[in-house]
């Protein structure tokens, strides 16, 4: 299992519309190959920085999802709003607590 988080800063004004582009698009992602789980989240302190949580079943599928049709259209509109470079991560899962 991969775990897929990606942090991301948005200008104060741009707030509104990534929310909304991410409500637009979230099923999409989820019905990716290998996608089993997506989440978005929000900083409780600074309202501006963004987190998406996601979990692959294989890096393969992420890697495939980034050169889907979906991601491209997502990624250049999420990206327009940016007021920081985007950091991202992908993890390996070993341990699952229930």
């Amino acid at each position: 299992m991969i775990v897929r988080v990606v942090k991301m800063t948005f200008k104060p004004e741009a707030v509104e519309e990534f929310k909304a582009i991410f409500e637009a698009s979230k099923e999409k992602i989820k019905a990716q190959n290998g996608c089993h789980y997506l989440s978005m989240l929000q900083d409780i302190h600074q309202p501006t920085i963004f987190f998406t949580y996601s979990y692959w079943a294989a890096e393969e599928n992420l890697q495939d999802y980034k050169n889907s049709s979906v991601f491209g259209s997502v990624w250049p509109r999420t990206k327009a709003l940016f007021a920081d470079r985007p950091e991202a991560w992908s993890l390996h899962q070993h341990i699952e607590l229930e």
